[in-house]
């Protein structure tokens, strides 16, 4: 059993006393876009902002070095590669057409390097070379990319190959790359710096970051661009303002410069009408509130959030949203610190829009054999009270 318990106004200073007498906020649908498909996402609390499409299974040409990116980073991450590698060269990489970062068959180029001349410079090259050196080829790197795939939720994404080479089989939707993309930033921020790099130099030749927008919005950090004759000119876009991440994805666009605009005029949409807001911070004391721990040696703990809790809103929406504590019911020692003992669930007109787990701060021990048989009898007569009112 739980309780529930409405939060006091003054926990959340942001919240309106009139909460119920608040008017509602109307925006504006999206812009009209020359992409045939599009999703934003705010990456706080992966609520969609904009979408068209966002599901449907497109070609993603070089965005498919994302997830590229992102097996490196977690092998790298894991131990089973190091940055420092030198990685000898195959005459299969080498000969890789397309984008290119114009490393030599035979020759040895450390691993960091590579990874920069995928991120900043797109090189097939790059990618075939990493494939090979993670998985032995990039058959088997492709198996490594699906099980990624899979353990992420991308359930419209397939991938044959490591670069983004044209072929078929070969698909994500906008919304798997905005879901790929989130999980990049927040599990490899060392290597999700790279994707702000606006150009790199190997082998005495520099090329930029494909990226425009990195030269048109200080806030833009990342994160890739992509194009073949079939799947059009493709960007995912990534800012920050403020407390607030966006991540837009375009697909099919007609040129590099709707592009550009597409993603920018997302980017701009969301900011200007929508707003994250760390709510609760995990492992802070959430005060005044305490959970009473049954047969212990206390009698109550301070709780916390397991995780950061955010929202993202129009702005004036803030003050229409009202927060429900929910507590469990009977807890019992022995406790151990992390267990869950309830919740905090934030609603919108009635729809839940974001919830967080609440744990225990610290362990409870049981009280001895006589300790634990007053307490039962104590419960039991609660129980029956708190039934009989």
């Amino acid at each position: 059993m739980k309780s529930l318990i409405n939060i006091a106004v003054a926990f959340f200073s942001f919240f309106s006393a009139l909460t119920l007498q608040a008017e509602e906020s109307f925006i504006p649908d999206p812009p009209t876009l020359n992409s045939s498909n599009y999703i934003l996402i705010d990456f706080a609390t992966n609520r969609i902002l904009a979408e068209k499409g966002s599901e449907e299974r497109m070609e993603p040409a070089s965005l498919t070095k994302i997830m590229t990116g992102y097996v490196v980073a977690d092998q790298v991450s894991e131990g089973f590669i190091n940055i420092d590698d030198e990685v000898v060269i195959s005459e299969n990489c080498w000969r890789k057409g397309g984008s290119r970062m114009f490393i030599a068959e035979g020759s040895r180029v450390f691993l960091s390097d590579l990874i920069k001349g995928m991120v900043i410079q797109s090189g097939n090259d790059a990618s075939c070379a990493i494939a090979e050196h993670v998985a032995g080829s990039e058959e088997n790197f492709v198996k490594l990319m699906m099980r990624y795939a899979i353990s992420l939720g991308l359930s419209d994404s397939n991938f044959v190959n490591s670069t983004g080479w044209p072929d078929i089989n070969n698909y994500s939707s906008a919304k798997d790359l905005a879901t790929l993309s989130s999980n990049l930033i927040s599990d490899f921020p060392d290597h999700y710096s790279l994707y702000k790099v606006k150009s790199y130099t190997y082998n005495d030749i520099k090329q930029r970051n494909r990226n425009g927008l990195l030269w048109q919005d200080n806030s833009v950090d990342g994160l890739k661009t992509g194009h073949t004759e079939k799947a059009g000119y493709c960007m995912v876009s990534s800012a920050v303002r403020d407390e607030t991440r966006l991540i837009a994805v375009t697909l099919n666009n007609s040129s590099e410069k709707t592009r550009l605009t597409d993603n920018r005029r997302l980017l701009d949409y969301g900011f200007r009408y929508f707003k994250t807001k760390k709510i609760l911070s995990a492992g802070k004391i959430i005060k005044g509130n305490k959970v009473q721990v049954w047969g212990g040696q206390k009698e109550s703990v301070d709780i916390t959030p397991v995780d950061d809790l955010y929202v993202t809103l129009p702005a004036r929406d803030f003050r229409r949203v009202e927060s429900i504590l929910v507590l469990n019911n009977y807890v019992r020692a022995p406790l151990l610190e992390g267990q869950v003992v309830g919740e905090v669930i934030l609603k919108l007109d009635d729809k839940e829009i974001n919830k967080v787990n609440l744990v225990s701060l610290e362990s409870v021990e049981s009280q001895g054999l006589f300790g634990r048989a007053w307490s039962n009898i104590q419960l039991i007569v609660h129980k029956f009270l708190m039934e009989e009112s």
